[in-house]
């Protein structure tokens, strides 16, 4: 089965999401060009995306709400959890510690990091905070595969540096530090500051008008 892009990737969580909510309400049924209203994208790229899931035809009804999550979740999910851990337990690092663990049940946050001895044995959301020293053994013993990085610019790259010798093979960085990292080793770089400066820049542009 062919590694699908990242854009795909990005697409069908949307919908995943999208979906769980209409499940919430008790709806059985999308049609393509519903989806693609919530989404704000096109109804053929809908429907391109859930061809490469299998999804050729359509039920009279329109998609399934529950068999659509379950075939995303098939493509999306590993068949075994995959273990993540946060390193940097400053405001943004202990909001997402409680955000993200148990969001999804193939995604687990097993281990959070931080150089502060004041954090260290500290549990947020039943997760245990271990001093950085401690990263490499760490790692390997809750067997981490994924590293969110919310430390402090200055510390990105290093702890970058150390998250690939330590053989993680995804890195999602919250830093605007723009990060270099080995071919097989995925790397999602979310800079806060361009997203609020695009969207100030719109809100600008919209009141000028």
């Amino acid at each position: 089965m062919d590694t699908l892009p990242g854009k795909t990737v990005e697409r069908l969580s949307q919908y995943r999401r999208r979906l769980l909510n209409l499940l919430d309400d008790n709806v059985e049924y999308i049609f393509s060009h519903e989806l693609a209203e919530i989404i704000q994208i096109s109804a053929v790229q809908v429907r391109r995306d859930l061809m490469l899931l299998g999804f050729s035809s359509v039920h009279r009804k329109g998609y399934p709400v529950e068999m659509l999550i379950e075939v995303i979740g098939q493509r999306l999910d590993d068949e075994k959890e995959q273990n993540v851990a946060i390193i940097g337990m400053g405001n943004l690092g202990t909001a997402l510690a409680s955000y993200l663990n148990g969001i999804r049940p193939k995604l687990k946050i097993v281990a959070l990091f931080d150089i502060d001895k004041k954090k260290e044995g500290m549990e947020i959301v039943g997760v245990k905070c271990y001093p950085f020293s401690e990263l490499g053994k760490v790692i390997k013993s809750k067997r981490v595969s994924i590293g969110v990085i919310t430390v402090p610019q200055t510390s990105a790259k290093k702890v970058a540096a150390q998250l690939v010798k330590n053989g993680i093979k995804g890195i999602l960085n919250f830093t605007h530090i723009p990060l270099n990292v080995p071919s097989n080793v995925s790397l999602e770089e979310y800079d806060m500051i361009t997203s609020l400066e695009k969207v100030a820049y719109f809100v600008k542009e919209s009141q000028e008008k």
